[in-house]
């Protein structure tokens, strides 16, 4: 989720009902480094509470040193990534390159266990791949090292995102650990969710990819989850232009856009909101060519006008089916 979960994005999230949202991932190198731009990754809103800072590395020192950069701005929890499939970073044994050395994994994590005082918690996979699926040594491993929680990817680095996750090994992990075990991969719907916690027994459920084209799916899981839930108290939910469910997507994204700008400033938030117009936009009418318009836009303002506009047209449109 690099570059999708800024702060405007989990600020969105959150107003529809995330309980506890992850910065994206952010590389222990840059921050030991002081890089610019690695640290402002790192920055947190009040209103994003609950929130964990996410650090990847492959170095046990500069780990520790990242990790205790993190904790100065005091996040609720310090996450390490031992879960990232991409090739770029398993080639330099970090993310989930560090599942082929489980020594070194339990190293790092017992060493920044130690160097730091807020909660630490692990996001991995269940094995490199099909041959070296040992899930169940290595949460054990991650307990005693002192993890307070572990998010498990059901499928391998090997598969990435392919294939379905196999949810079984929730069921398997808690059998042999007593800290709380979330479930991640192949989560896309409310309906997902519940399936998830129903079948697992899961003691939380991590929304990434479903997310992106589908910010609600916080509110509609709990609603489904629980009946009498009341949607967050937000702006996104109670606006009396929520007409369609073309209006809940559209102003969702200005909503989503103006809390860019808020953060970014005006060309800036502009220019990178245009990655959410995808998922915002997906399966309505004529949306590529209004993407095309969106990718030239600079200003909110063009931006709110062309799509407001191409509201309407679309709620004309359904009215004479």
């Amino acid at each position: 989720m690099e570059d999708i979960t800024d702060v405007s994005f989990r600020l969105t999230c959150k107003r529809l009902g995330a309980d506890f949202v992850f910065t994206e991932f952010i590389n222990a190198e840059g921050l030991v480094r002081n890089n610019e731009k690695t640290h402002k990754k790192m920055g947190i809103f009040p209103e994003e509470r609950p929130v964990g800072i996410q650090i990847y590395g492959n170095n046990i020192d500069s780990m520790v040193r990242a990790a205790k950069h993190a904790e100065e701005l005091n996040p609720d929890v310090i996450d390490i990534n031992a879960g990232c499939w991409v090739k770029n970073v398993v080639g330099c044994g970090a993310g989930a390159g560090l599942l082929k050395d489980p020594d070194y994994l339990i190293e790092m994590v017992s060493q920044i266990v130690k160097g730091v005082s807020l909660p630490v918690s692990v996001k991995t996979r269940i094995g490199f791949d099909s041959n070296s699926i040992r899930i169940l040594e290595i949460s054990k491993r991650l307990e005693d090292a002192g993890i307070k929680a572990l998010t498990i990817h059901c499928r391998t680095r090997a598969q990435g995102h392919k294939g379905d996750a196999d949810w079984s090994w929730i069921t398997k992990v808690k059998e042999v650990i007593s800290i709380p075990v979330i479930l991640n991969g192949g989560v896309f719907t409310a309906e997902d969710v519940k399936r998830a916690f129903d079948e697992t027994n899961a003691d939380g459920v991590m929304i990434a990819r479903g997310a992106i084209d589908n910010p609600w799916i916080f509110t509609e899981a709990k609603e489904l989850l629980n009946s009498g839930y009341a949607s967050p108290d937000s702006d996104l939910e109670k606006s009396s232009v929520y007409s369609s469910e073309y209006a809940k997507k559209i102003n969702t994204c200005l909503s989503h856009l103006r809390l860019a700008i808020e953060i970014k400033e005006e060309k800036r938030g502009v220019i990178e909101h245009r990655k959410f117009y995808t998922g915002y936009l997906k399966g309505m009418h004529s949306a590529s060519q209004i993407r095309n318009s969106l990718m030239k836009i600079t200003t909110y303002s063009e931006v709110e006008k062309l799509l407001l506009n191409y509201l309407d047209f679309l709620e004309n449109e359904a009215n004479k089916l």
